[in-house]
């Protein structure tokens, strides 16, 4: 199963302040940005792929993108669906 390291090491899961402040704006949220993608990432709907260093989390409403070694989120927003 694609994902299953990022599952596995999603206590890791973080981002900078910068990012966390890109995050909120992109998907129009208030609050924790990060708790908001790991709940995001651990739903059964979501679609994990990995590509180069990149882990990239599909949902009907949104993707997100973490770096594959440091489990930093880089970005994320709405899906264009």
């Amino acid at each position: 199963m694609e994902g299953k390291e990022l599952l596995g090491n999603i206590q890791l899961i973080h981002t900078t302040p910068m990012g966390a402040e890109r995050i909120r704006r992109n998907l129009q949220i208030e609050g924790d940005a990060v708790e908001y993608c790991r709940d995001k990432i651990l739903s059964p709907e979501a679609i994990i792929s990995r590509e180069g260093k990149n882990w990239y989390v599909a949902l009907k409403n949104c993707v997100i993108t973490v770096n594959a070694s440091s489990y930093t989120i880089i970005t994320a927003h709405k899906s264009p669906l």
